[in-house]
């Protein structure tokens, strides 16, 4: 048996039309954001902020601008075919199926946001002293919660995105209500005017800042990793474009599962598909334009606000994995000064939001690995496909939850933090980026039909993208290099 399945040309078929409102199909940019508002907004870039201040806030708008076009690439290539951009990866090279399982490995096998999500919830509910020594206040007990609900959201409905959707967009809500009731209480006009001279500064990096450090900041301001690459999951599940043509990913412990085709489909050059694309293509731009570059940036920039009028006027720059409850101690000192009723509710509702903001992000993204890695296996390998592509699912997801929890008892017992955990997984993120970025680029405009390509502008942002990250990775590369010569 050859080791790679062969893979179909496209089937011909009309494009269906667009028959429902924006907010009818409302949802995988809102999955995105719960993804993208995970470790780099609550962790990477406030630590960032807390040790070198707001002058490279820029930094973190640019990320997210960047990272929308990148999005909407990935969305042409699924609205247009219907398939995964894995799919379309490996119809340039089947090498690239290995390639991409081997990224997504290395980029989030560290369970860093299911530690930061566990002491985060740990710390709400009986504080981060609690059971000092003892396994039930041990990280890898806590971080074993917060995977059993997530066994519990992606294997309990019969429809995996369904309930991945319902959930994220209520812990998005509450993230953006807390932070919003934060900023509130905390901010000053100086503090706003800081940010503000930061956003502007564009091209400043403090000289004690690393090149490496900045390239981990830029890659996850937004998404980031291969992360970005799950919207084409979320789209089809959604049924949007061609994805209305393939079978929703079904919970293979609730009964009959759909067979997913392998290959998608390519639409004629018609007037008719023509309308039909600009129709799906408006739906795209309003998702990512409202959800992703608005209310990420708006949430990106509170975290930011709150790092800089909580942690650096006092110098706090946290190490290990106490970012969370260190803010929120001080907050609680700031509400307190209306009482010590409001002092524990300012505490309690930073909390909250770390809670909300880790946990959708740890759900996001055992959710989008274990997808990512069953459609490559699905797609490309004949043994793959003796079994159901849902049955791929589960069991990855169930690996990968027991691999997480395993590796957070092994950084346990080497007291390890989850921050540099969640640094290392930016960096190779970061590289994963410089090497899809171009190659969306490239399977776009070499298979869709030309009213679906991409234009001047989108050409010109995904070439000045793949130069960003590319260039980063090349230098970061290079100091790697020069640093062990």
């Amino acid at each position: 048996m050859p080791l790679f399945a062969p893979l179909e040309d496209f089937q011909q078929a009309d494009l269906p039309p667009r028959t429902k409102s924006f907010w009818q199909m409302a949802g995988p940019g809102a999955v995105l954001v719960g993804l993208s508002i995970g470790a780099g907004e609550i962790i990477i870039w406030p630590t960032t902020i807390a040790k070198h201040g707001a002058g490279m806030a820029w930094a973190a708008v640019v990320g997210v601008l960047l990272q929308i076009w990148i999005n909407l690439e990935v969305a042409r290539w699924t609205v247009a075919t219907g398939e995964t951009v894995y799919t379309g990866y490996s119809r340039l090279w089947r090498g690239f199926g290995p390639l991409f399982i081997l990224l997504t490995i290395l980029g989030w096998l560290a369970p860093g946001w299911a530690q930061a999500s566990g002491s985060a919830l740990k710390a709400l509910f009986v504080g981060p002293d609690f059971g000092a020594g003892t396994f039930w206040g041990s990280n890898t007990c806590w971080t074993t919660v917060t995977f059993a609900a997530v066994v519990g959201l992606l294997f309990g409905p019969k429809l995996v995105y369904q309930s991945v959707e319902k959930t994220i967009e209520i812990l998005v809500l509450i993230v953006t209500l807390g932070l919003i009731l934060v900023a509130l209480f905390v901010g000053t006009a100086d503090t706003w005017k800081d940010l503000g001279r930061g956003i502007v500064n564009v091209g400043y990096r403090d000289p004690a800042f690393p090149v490496k450090d900045l390239f981990i900041a830029i890659v996850f301001a937004g998404a980031g990793g291969t992360a970005n690459l799950f919207y084409t999951f979320y789209l089809r599940d959604k049924n949007i474009g061609m994805g209305s043509l393939i079978p929703d990913l079904q919970n293979p412990l609730r009964g009959r599962t759909e067979t997913i085709p392998s290959a998608g489909f390519r639409f004629p050059d018609t007037d008719e598909n023509r309308r039909r694309f600009r129709g799906w293509w408006r739906y795209i731009w309003q998702d990512q334009l409202l959800f992703f570059w608005f209310l990420n940036t708006f949430t990106l920039l509170l975290f930011i606000y709150g790092a800089l009028a909580v942690l650096r006027p006092r110098g706090i720059v946290p190490e290990r994995g106490s970012l969370i409850w260190d803010e929120s101690v001080i907050l609680a000192e700031v509400f307190g000064r209306w009482g010590a009723g409001w002092g524990q509710a300012g505490r309690v509702v930073f909390l909250m939001v770390g809670v909300a903001t880790l946990f959708s992000t740890q759900l996001a993204v055992v959710d989008g690995v274990a997808r990512s890695i069953a459609d490559i296996l699905h797609t490309n390998f004949a043994v793959a496909r003796k079994r159901e592509l849902s049955w791929w699912y589960m069991v990855i997801a169930l690996v990968w939850i027991a691999i997480g929890i395993l590796i957070t008892a092994v950084l346990e017992r080497f007291k390890l933090s989850e921050l540099g955990v969640l640094f290392n997984a930016a960096y190779m993120g970061g590289f994963a980026m410089a090497i899809y970025v171009p190659l969306t680029l490239i399977m776009n405009l070499k298979y869709l039909p030309k009213s679906a390509r991409p234009g001047p502008v989108h050409i010109s942002m995904m070439v000045l993208a793949s130069l960003v990250y590319g260039g980063f990775a090349i230098m970061c590369l290079w100091s790697e290099v020069a640093a062990r010569l």
